[in-house]
């Protein structure tokens, strides 16, 4: 999709500190981080949400290789706890519409939900 900024990143058109790189999935930095460590996962195929995920039979594993990805990134982070968040759709907070996974941690000033 040309005019979606993960796109971009993926497609070397615009810059991101990347912390991980493979033929499915790229991660980087959020660049407004909400805690010390801060990366978003995003498949390099573009899905905008869960939503449309679904719709379009997507192949729900690859959600399960993002979550597992988000485990080794976190891990090689320093981390020993994290959380993970997906927002789906304009109302569920999403901004950008590429599925991405936020993976964050290491304050402990997070409040517990």
């Amino acid at each position: 999709m040309t005019s979606c900024i993960f796109c971009k990143i993926v497609n070397k058109e615009l810059p991101a500190t990347i912390v991980y790189e493979d033929d499915e999935f790229l991660a980087f930095n959020d660049i407004n981080p909400i805690d010390k460590v801060h990366i978003l996962i995003i498949p390099k195929q573009h899905i905008e949400n869960l939503i449309s995920a679904e719709k379009n039979g997507v192949d729900s594993e690859i959600f399960g290789r993002m979550l597992m990805l988000g485990t080794k990134l976190a891990k090689e982070s320093g981390l020993e706890g994290f959380r993970t968040m997906i927002n789906s759709g304009a109302s569920g907070g999403q901004e950008v519409f590429h599925i991405h996974f936020h993976v964050y941690g290491g304050s402990s000033q997070l409040k517990k939900i």
